[in-house]
Order: C-alpha cells, then sequence, then structure tokens
C-alpha cells in the first residue's frame, strides 16, 4: 500500500510530496496532464514562502543568487503604493519568478529524493474505509486503482478529489470583471531606459510592476527581465469569452482604462507566451479541509483574487504545515490530534487572505466614492504602525498559532549562529525538514537531553532567546530567555508536537 496519494503535481503537490519525502514517507502523485504545463500562469512568490523556500535549499536555484533572500523596498497594496523602507522589520520577501520554473525547480527536487510522478494519471474515483484510500485512475494504458493510506487533493480550483470527497465550496462568484493579460513587445521608444516606466501616448507615463489605476480598471506594465513584457488590464464589462483573445482586443482595453493608444505587437522569441482572458473571479474557502482520509492543500482548498500575490505563498505554506504532519501520522509517530491542527492552524489563515484580497478587490474599483476611499488609505499608508500590519497581513508575518505555549507560535527569526565552525544561518539548519531545538545556552545545557527524535544544535546569536523548539515548518513551538530554561515546559511542547521525547538517563 502507498502511504500518500496525492493528486495534483502542480505547485503545491509537489512541494508536498517534497515534504513528505523529507520525512521518512513515500508519496506518488498522479497528475492528469500528460506533461508539465507551458500555460505562463504566476509570476513570483510573495510573502513568507520566499524564506521558506531558502530554508530548504530551494531558494538559490529559484533565484539564480548564492545571497540569502532581501525583503523588498516596496510593494502595492489595492494599487496604492506600500513604502517598506521605513520599516525597522520588513517582512515582506518577493522574487520574481515564473510558476513553470518553480514547478520545474520543485519536480527536479521530488524526483531527486525519490517521488515517483505518474503524468497522465487522472483521479476519477475514490472510496475511503478506516484504513485506506482506494483511487480510481485514467491512465494511459487504461483504468486502474490504486490504494494508498491517505490522498491529498492539490488538484485545483476545481479539484476533482474535493468534488469526489463530497466536500462544499461555498463562497462568492462574480462575473462583471475582464481581465486580459499578454506578453508583447511594445516600441522601445516608449519605455524609459532607468526607470522602466511606460509612456503610454495620450496618457502618460505608467511605473513598472504596480496596479495602476483609474476611473475605469486597472493596468499593469511588467518589463521583466530576460522575458517578454508583460501586459494586463481589468475593467468592468461584459463580452463574449468564447472568441479568442487577441491583442487588437487588449489593446482596445487599455484604451478603455487608461484612455491612450499602446502599440502592440506579438513578443519576440520562442514561446509560450500568454495571451489570455478571464471574465468574473471565485472567492471559496472549503467546508472542511479534511475528510477522513482525505486532504486538500492550496487552490482545492481555497481560491481568491490574485489581489497581491497571495496564491502560491498560502498554498505552498499549506504544503509545508501539512507535510511533517501527515508524515508522522503515516508512521505512527504523531501524537493525538496532530493531523487535525493542519486544518486548525490553515483555514483561518485563508479566511485572512481572502479577506484582504476582497479589500484590495474593493480599492481598485472605479467610481468617485473609491476614489476617495483611496484618498483616505493613501494617508493611512503614510504611518508606518500602519505600513507594518499591511506587511505583516500581505507576507504571513503575523500568523499565530495556538501551540500551547505563549512563547511560540510564530515564525523563527532568521539567525545566524556561532556553533564554532564558523557562522551558520538558521536556513541551512532546516533543510531536512526535522524539528529543532536550538541551545544558546551558556554551557549547551540541553545538547544531551533529548534522543534522535528532536535533533539539538548548540551554539551562540545575539539574539535574547537562551532556547527555541522549532516545528518542521519553521514555527516554533517552544522558546525560553532563561539562562537555564524549564525543561518540564519543553518536555511537554516536543510530547504536543513531536510525541514523547527520549530522555537520556541521568
Amino acid at each position: 500500500m502507498i502511504d500518500v496519494v496525492i493528486a495534483g503535481a502542480g505547485p503545491n503537490g509537489l512541494m508536498l510530496a517534497c515534504e513528505l519525502r523529507l520525512a521518512g514517507v513515500t508519496p506518488v502523485v498522479l497528475e492528469r496532464m500528460p506533461e508539465r504545463g507551458t500555460t505562463q500562469r504566476a509570476n513570483g512568490l510573495v510573502g513568507q514562502v520566499v524564506r521558506m523556500l531558502d530554508r530548504r535549499g530551494l531558494y538559490e536555484t529559484l533565484s539564480g543568487s548564492a545571497d540569502p533572500p532581501q525583503p523588498a523596498p516596496g510593494f502595492m497594496f489595492g494599487a496604492l503604493p506600500l513604502e517598506l523602507g521605513v520599516l525597522a522589520d520588513n517582512p515582506l520577501y518577493t522574487l520574481a519568478v515564473p510558476q513553470q520554473r518553480i514547478e520545474q525547480v520543485l519536480e527536479e527536487r521530488a524526483v531527486e529524493l525519490g517521488v515517483e510522478i505518474r503524468r497522465g494519471h487522472a483521479l476519477t474515483g475514490l472510496s475511503q474505509d478506516a484504513d485506506a484510500v482506494t483511487v480510481e485512475v485514467d491512465g494511459p494504458d487504461g483504468p486502474y486503482r490504486l490504494a494508498g493510506r491517505y490522498l491529498v487533493g492539490a488538484d485545483g480550483g476545481h479539484s476533482p478529489t474535493r468534488k469526489l470527497t463530497g466536500i462544499g465550496f461555498p463562497g462568492v462568484t462574480t462575473d462583471d470583471s475582464v481581465s486580459r493579460v499578454a506578453h508583447v513587445s511594445v516600441p522601445a521608444e516608449l519605455v524609459d531606459p532607468t526607470t522602466g516606466g511606460l509612456n503610454v501616448p495620450g496618457y502618460g507615463v505608467v511605473p513598472p510592476f504596480t496596479h495602476h489605476r483609474t476611473e475605469h480598471g486597472l493596468f499593469v506594465w511588467a518589463p521583466f527581465p530576460s522575458r517578454p513584457a508583460l501586459v494586463s488590464t481589468t475593467e468592468r464589462a461584459s463580452v463574449d469569452d468564447t472568441a479568442p483573445m487577441t491583442l487588437e482586443e487588449l489593446a482596445a482595453s487599455i484604451r478603455r482604462v487608461l484612455g491612450g493608444d499602446l502599440p502592440l505587437a506579438a513578443p519576440e522569441g520562442a514561446g509560450p507566451h500568454l495571451l489570455r482572458r478571464l471574465v468574473g473571479g471565485n472567492t471559496r474557502i472549503a467546508e472542511r479541509f479534511r475528510s477522513g482520509r482525505v486532504l486538500l492543500v492550496g487552490d482545492a482548498a481555497h481560491v481568491h483574487s490574485a489581489m497581491g500575490g497571495a496564491g502560491l505563498n498560502l498554498g505552498l505554506q499549506d504544503a509545508v504545515n501539512l507535510g511533517w504532519k501527515l508524515a508522522a501520522t503515516v508512521r505512527g509517530t504523531a501524537p493525538e490530534g496532530l493531523l487535525d491542527t493542519y486544518e486548525s492552524e490553515r483555514r483561518p489563515v485563508s479566511q485572512r487572505v481572502v479577506m484582504h484580497t476582497q479589500a484590495q478587490s474593493a480599492l481598485v474599483a472605479p467610481g468617485e466614492e473609491v476614489t476617495q476611499l483611496r484618498a483616505l488609505f493613501s494617508e493611512l499608508l503614510r504611518d508606518e504602525a500602519t505600513v507594518q500590519r499591511i506587511a505583516d497581513l500581505l507576507s504571513g508575518a503575523d500568523i499565530r498559532y495556538d501551540v500551547g505555549f505563549p512563547s511560540g507560535g510564530h515564525w523563527a527569526p532568521d539567525l545566524v549562529l556561532d556553533t564554532g565552525r564558523g557562522p551558520v544561518r538558521l536556513a541551512e539548519l532546516t533543510r531536512d525538514a526535522h524539528p529543532l531545538l536550538i541551545d544558546l545556552t551558556p554551557n549547551g545545557a540541553l545538547a544531551d537531553r533529548f534522543g534522535s527524535r528532536v535533533p539539538v544544535v548548540t551554539g551562540r546569536a545575539d539574539f535574547p532567546t537562551t532556547a527555541m523548539l522549532l516545528r518542521p515548518d519553521c514555527y516554533v513551538a517552544w522558546s525560553s530567555t532563561d539562562p537555564s530554561p524549564d525543561t518540564e515546559g519543553l518536555d511537554a511542547a516536543i510530547g504536543r508536537w513531536f510525541g514523547s521525547p527520549r530522555l537520556t538517563p541521568a
């Protein structure tokens, strides 16, 4: 019997597969598409997930840089500028990398770890009992059945896994907006070589990589380096969505949104090149993230507006949260109720993402009253405390899990430790996705206390905490500032999240 069957080989399914393998569990990934998709989708990563990928050793490959991630100097909230340089603790990290590349890197890592990925294998049915899930699969050589201890649906907003399990997907569907996006080339003389701004004839200069709102809609100009520039519009309108999308249609939309004419041509070089129209949108959260031995991650569990780029941050963090808990459950080492904390921790996070994406959508709507609301928000965003709060919200840095101890529940800081063999970043110690006890006590008092279930790293750091217990998802389960930490509290935290600790005899 297979440990875990994962439906869907997108970023979330592949990330989960990697996490499970690092934890000693063997998944099989089923993907209905025969090859990795070529359609351009997300253009990058925003939020805590950038640092999470660094802590799994994937950031350097994705970024092409050996340097650790750095916070972004600025961002947008509802198409309003968010000046992050004023923050002493800027939590918002970004990484401009197309989703195709993210999937490629995650697939290569999964295969390296020994994950079997079956492309061209579509989930068509499922049943479960107290011991297993049996899935029906339509493969290239015909239908077959596959039994697994658990099934995880990472198969998108139209998730067959969710539908076959009978989990409701309540929310709101809108059909009054049209988004158009395409890779294009524009006359070189319209692009400022220094700032990258686009001078739209009849309108003026539009800054790069911002949502530019007018009374008639949204316009985005994204001149990505080493790949074709991206142009998009969003407006309230009706459209015949059965007709093929064209550059002429996009140019007409730009004329309505900006009131100017932008010459567009197809991009040079090999594709695939994006030319897409999306009508309406969905905001929905699954009624449950788990039904018996079936669980949901990513878009299968929640869909929302793309405003703020929160989708992959939310979905990939779902996978990291679920991976170690599901692996411990499969191995039989999980404390009681551990797997249930996946939904209790991640569902509120999805609700907050829905909240702020809907708020941002409201801020970019047409109308004079929205213009005045934006004027008020512009004043509020000059306040440092407000900027900090929104940056924390967008990045996910405001997440606090109920870990049972007031000193825990937050994301582990980016420590640099002196372990006696030179400086080591915390990100270098979390690559194997195991729990970790950081012992910064004066004499390494905790180093010999615990067995192999919780590895211990001793050292020194310029940090007030003297001991810190990390879950595999890099959230703090317990910490202390006492030079002689309360080991009873530590024992309880280890038991709560990893099972009873194996104590070394005195």
